[in-house]
């Protein structure tokens, strides 16, 4: 597939340059709005982003004279079909996944009787596997590390399809036909079936076997009161507030600041988490707010800063020591509102994190948030939080929100760490794109796109 990014004021006129230059025929993929120009995300205008492609005419390829390499070319194939299946499993493709594993295997099994024989019989004409060649040059080792994980991947999909993460569309077409009946039926139709439906469904949102059934621990007792599919999806809101919890906004005090650190990995907008923050609670709020930054390692950081200062009227002060930063707090003890930029440290540099730990463990009472972007795999949002673990944790933001295609994240990531949502951060604008971490929006992401 071809696929191209174009950028225009508004839709339509994305949509012309799509078929301008793809054709009728493009498929779009994507689309998003975005800020470009203006000073530091004030002022700047909106344009519109499209991501679209069209389908190759694939090429064909020239008669191979080494049909083992054709075996092996098979095998890849099969491979990257099976990754692309892992995604949205169907009964189809796992039905050609079994009849390539089984072709694999007697191929196989043909080539370690070929070697071991030294002989060159002819192929059995019912088989028809690979026609024979010297020993040596069957590419075994590639054939068995390819053949090997895919029976894994095969065993995967098909453990996750019976624990009801997925069900066919045969199957979920018979649930749809009849509301769900009473528990013993426990039929494709029945309550079993229904919450096969929604757990799929909730599945390829992106959330992960243990997040389904903290979900549907709240959405089981409706279902077998015999209640639809559709009477599920309508309770699906309930059950997310049930599982997830928020921190709510900053909580201010009636006689010292509240003190409140930004961590987390490079790159996941903590400067702009903070300018937005600060923005809020300041231009919009009126508390008197003031920035400290103890972020000396990235080039610019403390000049973009004190831009933002300028632009808030809100004082800023840089520390390049743990005695600094203490000074520069006591400095603004009048303010009601103090926020501390920190530098983005590598997960898996244990030593900047513990210098940092060093930063915060201070005699002043500082609550730190996490930064999470939305776009990180479940795997590395998990390493993220235990490396940072090391530090007094006690809320998460999740940014980038309007770069993540899902956000079933979010969630994951939530119950397993346990850490409280405060905020979210859903572009660049200051301070616009910033958010107060709901329940209900948390449901509102991961659903929206659910559909029959």
């Amino acid at each position: 597939m071809l696929v191209k990014t174009f950028e225009a004021v508004d839709m339509s006129e994305a949509l012309r340059k799509v078929k301008a230059e793809l054709g009728p025929d493009a498929m779009i993929i994507s689309s998003k709005k975005e800020k470009r120009g203006g000073i530091l995300g004030f002022f700047s205008k909106e344009v519109v982003q499209v991501t679209a492609g069209i389908e190759m005419k694939p090429r064909q390829p020239a008669p191979s004279q080494n049909p083992y390499r054709e075996a092996q070319e098979e095998t890849l194939s099969a491979k990257e079909m099976m990754e692309n299946s892992m995604l949205g499993p169907l009964a189809r493709e796992l039905k050609d996944l079994r009849e390539r594993v089984e072709v694999l295997t007697r191929k196989e099994a043909a080539a370690k009787a070929q070697a071991a024989s030294q002989a060159v019989p002819a192929a059995p004409a019912a088989e028809k596997v690979v026609p024979s060649a010297p020993a040596d040059s069957v590419p075994k080792t590639i054939q068995k590390q390819d053949l090997e994980e895919m029976k894994k991947l095969l065993f995967k999909t098909l453990a996750a399809k019976e624990a009801g993460e997925e069900v066919t569309p045969a199957e979920k077409a018979e649930v749809l036909a009849k509301p769900a009946a009473a528990p013993a039926d426990g039929g494709k139709g029945g309550f079993k079936g229904t919450l096969r439906v929604i757990m799929s469904e909730l599945h390829r949102k992106g959330l992960e076997r243990g997040a389904v059934r903290a979900v549907m621990e709240q959405v089981e007792p409706e279902a077998k009161k015999g209640g639809t599919v559709e009477a599920l999806r309508s309770f699906l809101p309930n059950a997310f507030t049930s599982v997830i919890k928020c921190a709510g906004p900053v909580a201010f005090k009636k006689n010292s600041p509240r003190i409140v650190a930004l961590v987390g990995p490079t790159g996941v907008g903590k400067t702009t988490t903070i300018a937005k923050l600060a923005a809020h609670y300041a231009l919009r709020e009126n508390h008197r707010a003031a920035l400290i930054t103890i972020d000396n390692f990235r080039v610019g950081a403390v000049e973009q800063l004190k831009t933002y200062s300028r632009i808030m009227g809100v004082p800023v002060e840089v520390a390049s020591t743990p005695a600094e930063l203490e000074a520069a707090i006591e400095l603004h003890s009048d303010k009601e509102l103090i926020l501390i930029d920190t530098a983005g440290r590598s997960h898996k540099d244990n030593e900047k994190i513990e210098e940092l730990k060093g930063f915060l463990e201070s005699r002043f009472a500082i609550e730190i948030h996490l930064c999470l972007a939305a776009t990180t795999r479940d795997r590395e949002i998990l390493e993220v939080v235990e490396r940072f673990g090391v530090l007094p944790i006690s809320r998460v933001i999740f940014t980038k929100l309007d770069e993540s295609e899902s956000y079933g994240t979010i969630v994951n990531a939530h119950l397993r760490t346990r850490f409280p949502l405060s905020y979210f951060t859903t572009g660049q604008r200051v301070p616009e794109d910033l958010e107060i971490a709901t329940p209900g929006r948390v449901a509102g992401l991961v659903l929206g796109e659910i559909k029959e």
